[in-house]
């Protein structure tokens, strides 16, 4: 069974940083692109940042690029993503998701997701 375990959520105020993990489990991690999704309230889902099987290439929504970095453990089976000079708008639920095997930036979709944590950034 595909599991998916964020972790590192918290409350932030502005400016301030953060880092996300997500441990896998349940298939073979280091074959598999790796993205993070964040949904505000009310708000549909956002793609984030995606990142390659060996962690050498990677990609950012415009809204976070220069602030996030997203890398990958593939001995430890575990995606990250380092968030600084967070903002208010940046407050979502956060999850790691598995795209479909079409190689696209962003994903066209996700088979497998986390159950997300919660970022808040406010003062």
């Amino acid at each position: 069974e595909v599991q998916l375990v964020e972790s590192g959520g918290g409350m932030v105020q502005p400016g301030g940083s953060l880092r996300l993990s997500c441990a896998a489990s349940g298939f073979p991690f280091s074959s598999y692109d790796m993205s993070w999704v964040r949904q505000a309230p009310g708000q549909g889902p956002e793609w984030v940042s995606n990142i390659n099987t060996g962690g050498t290439r990677t990609y950012y929504a415009d809204s976070v690029k220069g602030r996030f970095i997203i890398s990958r453990d593939n001995a430890k089976n575990t995606l990250y993503l380092q968030m600084t000079s967070l903002k208010p708008e940046d407050t979502a639920q956060y999850y790691c998701a598995r795209p479909v095997l079409d190689s696209a930036i962003p994903p066209t979709g996700y088979d497998h997701w986390g159950r997300g944590t919660q970022v808040t950034v406010s003062s």
